[in-house]
């Protein structure tokens, strides 16, 4: 009782979004690791689960009105991380290690185009549509596609990554859900 007259829940309330932002990141790095040990499948539920709290981290921020630019900035460096990087990196290690130069073109080519992506959206004022496919739907779609590899050639892969890659800096506008 004596603490929490000099406890500010005000100050927590400010960073639980930004906390929840970095909880996302913190599943897309254990994603990236698991790849790299070979551990493929694995990664798949940490990228999913990083999706579930990025589709918090902004709603926390808007109930607790909280938003702030530090926390978008953050947040856009996290997805890079969680639906750029760590999906990208799964399907090259998966199914396009074999493809020599072109799936690591491709692969970079991606991580750019979200990188691309999400410089433009925190450079804009956000009227309630995306311009271009977000980068969390891209990265998902990237990451479900890994149950695809025992089925399709590296070339479908190689395809998808680069039309991800074009509708992520489209002008497309998507109507956010």
């Amino acid at each position: 009782m004596f603490l929490s007259r000099h406890f500010d829940y005000t100050k927590i309330k400010a960073q639980l979004a930004n906390a929840i932002t970095l909880v996302n990141l913190s599943f897309g790095v254990l994603a990236i690791i698991l790849i790299l040990k070979g551990l493929s499948h694995m990664s798949l539920a940490f990228i999913f689960l990083a999706a579930l709290f990025d589709r918090f981290d902004g709603m926390v921020a808007r109930r607790y009105d909280a938003e702030s630019l530090f926390g978008k900035e953050l947040d856009s460096l996290c997805d890079l991380v969680s639906f750029g990087v760590a999906p990208a990196l799964l399907i090259y290690q998966t199914a396009l290690e074999t493809t020599s130069w072109v799936g690591i073109v491709v692969t970079v080519m991606y991580i750019l185009a979200g990188a691309v992506r999400l410089a433009r959206f925190n450079t804009t004022e956000f009227d309630g549509a995306f311009c271009g496919l977000p980068i969390t739907a891209a990265g998902v779609v990237l990451t479900l596609s890994f149950f695809l590899i025992p089925y399709v050639e590296p070339l479908f892969f190689i395809v998808l990554i680069i039309m991800l890659s074009v509708f992520m800096v489209s002008n497309i506008r998507i109507t956010k859900v």
